[in-house]
């Protein structure tokens, strides 16, 4: 099971993947991006679609575990070493 430590932008032009940042702590983070507004979740499945996509898996198997009021989160992908998960993630 990988953790993915996300910063997301909700309310952008497109949806995308901006690349890995570090945070205030020095952590490794992954930047995204979404057109939908932080509204009854929207954002929140609207960033599980489209990490599911990208990493290639159902979205039954990515799930918010910390920070789902937060702009940063953490998200557990099954399936998914954490090592899989930043290699299919670093070639964006």
């Amino acid at each position: 099971m990988a953790n993915l430590a996300v910063r997301l932008t909700p309310g952008a032009a497109a949806d995308r993947i901006d690349g890995w940042d570090v945070d205030v702590e020095g952590r490794p983070v992954l930047k995204v991006r979404v057109r939908a507004r932080p509204i009854e979740g929207e954002a929140n499945e609207a960033l599980i679609k489209l990490i599911a996509k990208t990493l290639c898996v159902p979205k039954s198997a990515v799930a918010i575990q910390r920070g789902g009021q937060s702009r940063t989160k953490i998200l557990v992908v099954a399936g998914l070493s954490e090592d899989e998960a930043k290699a299919r993630l670093t070639g964006l």
